[in-house]
């Protein structure tokens, strides 16, 4: 047993073994090696998934001998993680809300400006009844799933449509479907551009569409993790990065019914423009910040 590139590990049980503990510091010098950001809190992340158990299970969980499959499994990840790949991608999966949800290469990775969206998006949920009557979400490329499983889980009177148009988005967002339980019955996944996945009847029924489009301009810079592994096709969208919120806030109000809501993920400079474009086509237009006070989302109200 050995993480390749790490250091000896330190005397094991009588039969050979080794513990956790010195795997765990094999894999943190591995890690602080290769210039890995933050080298001590992935090697525990990476280690815990590698040992079975939740993260903060690991420490009573150290002292245990790994299993010869065990430390394969960290040696894979390990050497995922050296050559750059996002820890999302080499754990197969992260956080979002109250959800774990799987992740891969195919969607982007949830992220906690989301989360902030979401909470945004079921405070208009609310205003408009959700909480008491049964109301209509759409979810607008969908990648994981996060926004939509995330408000169909906690709001139990509402159906989700989530739509992408990436097939392979929409296999892991089937995936995390299938992880959500009874909460899933209330969800539909469609493949399609933007609301072209949508079914006709749906027109001026929904209560929210809600959506994080590709905002990033084309050509602005961007940490290689993102760069090189995130699907670009979810990150970019014209030369001020607001070309799918062009589509998505023209096609909005004949889906909407007269005092339905859209909320889109932004990014912060994007602003004025985002309330510009917005204010056009619905009636009240403002910006929702994140948790550090930049505005993270456009919230329109009812459509002209």
């Amino acid at each position: 047993m050995s993480v390749p590139d790490a250091p000896a590990p330190g005397v094991a049980g009588s039969d050979g073994t080794v513990p956790w503990r010195d795997l765990l510091s094999a894999a943190t010098a591995r890690l602080d090696a290769a210039g890995i950001d933050g080298a001590d809190r992935d090697a525990r992340r990476i280690v815990a998934e590698a040992a079975g158990v939740a993260d903060a299970q690991l420490a009573l969980h150290l002292g245990v001998a790994a299993t010869v499959g065990g430390v394969a499994r960290l040696d894979r990840m390990l050497d995922r993680r050296v050559l750059g790949e996002p820890l999302q991608y080499v754990l197969g999966h992260w956080a979002f809300r109250s959800l774990d949800l799987m992740v891969d290469h195919r969607v982007l990775i949830p992220r906690p400006e989301t989360e902030q969206v979401v909470t945004v998006a079921l405070a208009e949920l609310d205003r408009l009844g959700g909480r008491e009557r049964p109301t209509t979400v759409v979810d607008l490329g969908t990648g994981s799933g996060a926004i939509g499983l995330a408000i169909a889980t906690e709001r139990v009177r509402t159906s989700v449509w989530a739509t992408d148009a990436s097939a392979g988005a929409l296999d892991v967002a089937r995936a995390n479907l299938a992880g959500i339980g009874r909460a899933g019955a209330r969800v539909r996944i469609e493949q399609g551009e933007w609301f072209a996945a949508l079914p006709g009847e749906l027109r001026g029924t929904v209560e929210l569409v809600v959506s994080n489009p590709p905002y990033v301009a084309d050509g602005a810079p961007l940490a290689s993790e993102v760069l090189d592994w995130e699907p670009a096709v979810a990150l970019f969208s014209g030369t001020d990065g607001l070309d799918d919120l062009h589509v998505i806030l023209d096609e909005a109000p004949e889906w909407l019914h007269g005092d339905g809501v859209l909320v889109c993920e932004l990014s912060p400079e994007q602003g004025d423009a985002a309330v510009a474009l917005a204010s056009t086509r619905f009636e009240d237009v403002e910006l929702a910040p994140d948790l550090t006070g930049r505005t993270r989302a456009v919230v329109a109200r009812r459509p002209r």
